[in-house]
């Protein structure tokens, strides 16, 4: 039995009056804590150089703030729906929204990189139980009927979050404060906290398997040693000496667990789900396409108010051409793959965004306005569309027995690729920055395209990936229930 979320579905029965007001309510704060967390994980970008301003540091070394937040959920997230069947999710849900408040605070008090980004570890902390075990709360309290409104509504604000967050963050830094791009989370928590407290719905899983806290600490200590130690190459680290071995022991770290859960009778994540084929396709796919393009959003902003000259706010407005676009191009995945099937589709939107990527080197102050956005606009598209059929073909042949755990080695591996993304984007801008002056913003504009190019090129090249899959893979689930998942 895999160590996963576990899906189960509450007895049928009437619903009273005051049921479906409790209902309504948790739905409300799955929601708002969606938000928050996502909202989190853009707002900083446009504030970043406003931050390094402040902190006394270059704003082409800030990438550590953000690498900090979603490594620290990318290796917490495993755990959250064990610690939701062990202590209840109404317990584990107001925990996790007072570290986040919590962690907020911190950010905001934090008076140099390394607090901040400490800070920043513990708001990470409280964001990688949100979503997991809000989505969690809703599976096992709501009744079949309403469970897909209730999924689609809670889906709302996590679109929404990263589509506001670089103009809220910008507009924030730039009228009052970075402080405020964490302030504004204190008044939310707060409130969240306290209704969670009072009126959220408690489930727990009374049939659960043991934890397996040693394959969880290889996993885990994996994870964080291989992402620190790239980071670590971009000259942040005490020494190369160092940083190698943190590389050398995060790989055996990860080798290790692999080798042990094969033996395991109840692994935290089951070897038998990379037997299928579509799942290991796609969830190769997701890291290693995600390594060049969850970069940008870290990326884009800096370019912007470094080399362009833009104001905060300003930037932050130029983000939005993204995330529109990207909403908007959602709706063309299951027509495109219909068609043309996910081989072809990956394969050719693959290079399109790498290409896209690319194209970014040719962005300078004289490019007009409205060929700036339009370029975003239709990184936002294709980029949109990338997530959406790597994310499907990742789950479509997962059997209801494989789908939890799936889901969550999915959940895991997302938020690890924005962490190793920051990482590289940042280790590559650094590099180049060494060969220009960048006290000027024309010499740092040139570091900014040669990075460009080189997370573009590693993007179009992990299009190799989506040619391993058959071109008979079928456009509709075929779900398989057989495996020995322990």
């Amino acid at each position: 039995m895999n160590q996963a979320i576990l899906w189960h579905r509450p007895p049928p029965c009437p619903p009273t009056v005051d049921h479906r007001k409790t209902l309504n309510i948790t739905l409300w704060l799955v929601a708002i804590g969606l938000f928050m967390q996502t909202l989190d994980t853009t707002i900083v970008n446009t504030a970043l150089p406003a931050m390094a301003a402040s902190l006394g540091e270059s704003p082409l070394r800030m990438q550590s703030v953000v690498i900090s937040y979603a490594l620290t959920m990318a290796v917490l997230i495993p755990a959250s729906g064990w610690l939701a069947d062990r202590f209840g999710t109404r317990k584990v849900y107001f925990s996790a929204i007072v570290l986040f408040t919590l962690g907020s605070v911190l950010c905001a008090v934090s008076q140099d990189l390394s607090q901040l980004v400490a800070s920043r570890v513990v708001q990470g902390a409280g964001g990688a139980m949100l979503m997991p075990v809000g989505r969690l709360v809703i599976l096992r309290s709501f009744p079949q009927e309403r469970l897909l409104p209730a999924l689609s509504f809670v889906a709302i604000p996590a679109m929404v979050g990263p589509m506001i967050g670089p103009v809220l963050g910008g507009w924030l830094s730039e009228q009052f404060s970075w402080h405020w791009v964490f302030l504004i989370n204190i008044p939310v928590g707060v409130a969240g906290a306290i209704a969670t407290r009072t009126f959220m719905i408690d489930k727990r899983e009374t049939q659960r398997a043991a934890f397996d806290g040693v394959g969880y600490g290889l996993l885990a200590f994996g994870m964080a040693a291989i992402s620190l130690s790239l980071d670590g190459f971009s000259g942040r680290a005490t020494g190369h000496a160092t940083v190698v071995l943190m590389l050398v022991f995060g790989l055996i770290s990860i080798v290790t667990y692999w080798l042990r859960a094969g033996r395991q009778a109840a692994p935290l994540f089951s070897p038998a789900l990379f037997r299928i084929h579509t799942f290991t396709i796609g969830l190769l796919g997701n890291l290693f396409a995600r390594l060049g393009s969850s970069g940008m959003p870290f990326l884009l902003p800096l370019l912007l108010q470094v080399s362009l000259g833009y104001s905060p706010t300003h930037s932050g407005l130029m983000m939005l051409p993204v995330a529109a676009a990207g909403m908007l191009s959602k709706r063309l995945a299951t027509s495109l793959i219909t068609r043309y099937g996910y081989r072809h589709v990956l394969v050719v939107n693959t290079v399109l965004v790498g290409l896209t990527i690319a194209s970014f080197s040719l962005v300078d102050a004289s490019h007009p306005v409205w060929a700036q956005v339009v370029l975003m606009a239709f990184f936002g598209a294709v980029n949109s569309l990338q997530f959406t059929a790597m994310n499907t073909l990742t789950l479509k042949d997962l059997g209801q027995r494989g789908a939890s755990s799936g889901n969550s080695i999915l959940s895991m591996m997302q938020m690890l690729a924005i962490s190793l993304s920051v990482t590289v984007a940042g280790g590559i801008l650094s590099a180049f920055s060494h060969f220009v002056d960048h006290g000027a913003p024309q010499d740092a504009l040139a570091a900014f395209h040669a990075t460009f190019i080189c997370i573009g090129l590693l993007t179009a090249a992990s299009a190799w990936i989506f040619w391993q899959l058959s071109p008979d893979v079928p456009r509709e689930s075929k779900k398989d229930d057989s495996l020995d998942l322990g």
